[in-house]
C-alpha cells in the first residue's frame, strides 16, 4: 500500500503543517469529554496507524480513538489526506536533531543510521508514505537539516552532499522496509518466514533438481555466505526472525560500504 502526502488543499495542509505549537494533546478522562485539537487528533491517528496499520486510518476510526464521531474531526483537519501529512510530520518530530561530531563525521552518521532505521521500525507504516512528493513539513525539514549538518562537516561540496543524503535515506528506509514488511506478511498470512520457505524449498528442490547446476554461484552465495552470516548475526535465544537477521546484516554491511565510499569520497576532496 502506497500513500501519496500532499493529496489535500495545498494552502489548508501547509497552513496546519506550519501551525503554532498547540497545547499538549488532551488525554480521556472521566466526566465530560475533552475538547478536540489538531494535536489530539493527529495523535490518536499516529496510534490508529501505529496499531493497525495505514490500511485501518480513517477518519471514522480516529473519531472513535477519541470517543467521538467522525464528523467532529472536520472542524479541524479536513479530511484524511490532510491528517496523514500531519502524522507524518509529527511521527519525525521523535528523531534526534543533534549529533555529537567531537568523535568524527563517521560514527555521527553511524548514529543517525541507527536511530532512523528504529524509528521506522517503531512507525512502520511511515514507510508507506512515499517520497516522490513530500509532505514539506517543518519536522520534516528539521531531519534533513540535521542530516545535512553531519554531513557538511566532511567538507564535501554540496554536489556531493546532495546525492549522498539521497542515497544515505534510500539505503536506511529500503533496509527498514525490508522487516516492517516481513512482519507485515507474517501477520496478514499466519505464516512464518521459516514455515513460508521450507514449505517452497522443498518443493522446489522436487520440481527444478537441476537448480545447482543452472544457478551455481547462487548456490555458492548460499552455502558460504549464509554459514558466515549466522555465525556473526545469530542471537543467543535464537527468537529473532530469519529475514529479520539477514536485514539487520545487510543494513550493517551496507552502512559500512556507504561510510567507507563517503570516506574515500572526502581523502579525494582533500
Amino acid at each position: 500500500m502506497v500513500v501519496f502526502a500532499g493529496q489535500g488543499d495545498a494552502r489548508r495542509s501547509i497552513a496546519l503543517l506550519w501551525r503554532e505549537a498547540g497545547a499538549a494533546p488532551t488525554r480521556p478522562a472521566p466526566g465530560p469529554k475533552p475538547a478536540l485539537s489538531v494535536d489530539a487528533i493527529v495523535d490518536a491517528g499516529i496510534a490508529v496507524a501505529d496499531a493497525d496499520g495505514m490500511a485501518a486510518l480513517s477518519m471514522r476510526a480516529v473519531g472513535e480513538r477519541l470517543g467521538r464521531t467522525a464528523m467532529a474531526l472536520y472542524t479541524y483537519v479536513p479530511g484524511k489526506n490532510e491528517l496523514v501529512d500531519l502524522m507524518h510530520d509529527r511521527a519525525l518530530a521523535e528523531l534526534p536533531t543533534g549529533y555529537d561530531l567531537a568523535p568524527g563525521w563517521r560514527a555521527a552518521l553511524t548514529s543517525w543510521a541507527e536511530d532512523t532505521w528504529a524509528f521506522y521500525l517503531r512507525h512502520p507504516w511511515v514507510l508507506q508514505v512515499s517520497q516522490a512528493r513530500p509532505v514539506l513539513g517543518p519536522n520534516e525539514y528539521v531531519a534533513l537539516e540535521t542530516v545535512l549538518r553531519v554531513l557538511y562537516a566532511t567538507e564535501l561540496p554540496s554536489s556531493s552532499v546532495r546525492r549522498i543524503v539521497g542515497t544515505l535515506f534510500h539505503f536506511v528506509r529500503g533496509a527498514a522496509q525490508t522487516v516492517a514488511e516481513s512482519r507485515l506478511a507474517a501477520a496478514a498470512t499466519g505464516v512464518s518466514d521459516e514455515e513460508w520457505w521450507q514449505a517452497r524449498s522443498s518443493v522446489l528442490g522436487e520440481v527444478a533438481p537441476e537448480f545447482p547446476q543452472r544457478f551455481p554461484l547462487l548456490v555458492r552465495l548460499e552455502t558460504e555466505g549464509a554459514a558466515h552470516t549466522s555465525e556473526s548475526t545469530a542471537r543467543a535465544d535464537g527468537e529473532e526472525p530469519h529475514l529479520e537477521r539477514e536485514a539487520r546484516a545487510t543494513f550493517d554491511v551496507g552502512l559500512t560500504v556507504l561510510l567507507d565510499g563517503i570516506e574515500a569520497a572526502v581523502d579525494r576532496n582533500r
